[in-house]
């Protein structure tokens, strides 16, 4: 079973959503993957304004619309816009097919802004999928660290948090992370590194540790190869790859009757 935490249409060839979907599930069908998470549209929005950030969910809503067997939806919020993303939140997760939240760049996910968010989610079962990066040339004003989704965590235990890319520098990312048990690692986004996965599991345990390509930005090929070409055993590996993201995801699809 390989689910794939973190899909994007951007990128992605065809004129519609429907097209890039079809394109996108052609080539998981060629890795086997099972289950892809999708999240925001096309372009890419750095700070997406409401009605932005609505039609960017509308693209992945129309997206996955033909295929609740294969794929879900996170929806893309904007902590800038508090009372708005509660709204799109509640529009497309409590009364919509979507499983899970997205955030990026924003606003750097320590602010206060990001609380009624988090709270919210938790309400609903859902897990928030937080970009996160430790860039040397200096993170975007919005962009978050590990050490940003680390307070954020710390401050609401019960929420299930997502460290994208596991922070980029992922030794630091790893070790930020490691005490807090309400956080798991996203494995997507950067070069197939020998030991990223090693590490991780070692400090964190394979539980906590998730697969995800960043596609269309990387292959489905070179993060599975992440996973696949690790010294770690063949459980831990069928854990990363599916079994960890399927129990995080269980209490909404649950909730909302999914079939797997």
């Amino acid at each position: 079973m390989i689910w794939d935490l973190h899909c994007h249409l951007n990128g992605i060839p065809g004129r519609t959503p429907d097209e890039q979907m079809a394109r996108l599930i052609e080539c998981a069908d060629r890795m086997q993957i099972d289950r892809l998470v999708l999240f925001m549209g096309t372009p890419f929005l750095l700070d997406p304004k409401p009605e932005e950030f609505r039609d960017q969910n509308d693209q992945v809503l129309q997206a996955i619309s033909h295929w609740h067997h294969r794929a879900f939806g996170f929806v893309y919020l904007n902590p800038i816009y508090e009372s708005e993303s509660l709204a799109e939140l509640d529009r497309c997760v409590a009364n919509g097919p979507m499983t899970g939240i997205k955030l990026w760049v924003a606003k750097r996910c320590d602010a206060a802004s990001v609380d009624a968010i988090v709270r919210r989610a938790i309400e609903l079962n859902v897990v928030i999928y937080q970009h996160t990066w430790l860039k040397t040339t200096g993170n975007l004003d919005g962009e978050s660290t590990p050490e940003d989704l680390a307070k954020l965590a710390r401050r609401h235990p019960e929420a299930s948090l997502i460290c994208g890319h596991t922070g980029g520098n992922w030794e630091l990312g790893i070790r930020t992370v490691r005490d807090l048990p309400n956080v798991s690692v996203d494995l997507g986004g950067g070069d197939p590194t020998a030991g990223i996965v090693e590490m991780a599991v070692r400090e964190l345990g394979a539980s906590r540790v998730l697969y995800g390509s960043d596609v269309a930005g990387r292959s489905f090929a070179s993060q599975l190869a992440k996973v696949t070409g690790a010294e770690i055993s063949e459980a831990d590996k069928q854990m990363i790859l599916g079994q960890n993201l399927r129990r995080l995801m269980m209490p909404v699809l649950q909730r909302k009757g999914v079939r797997l």
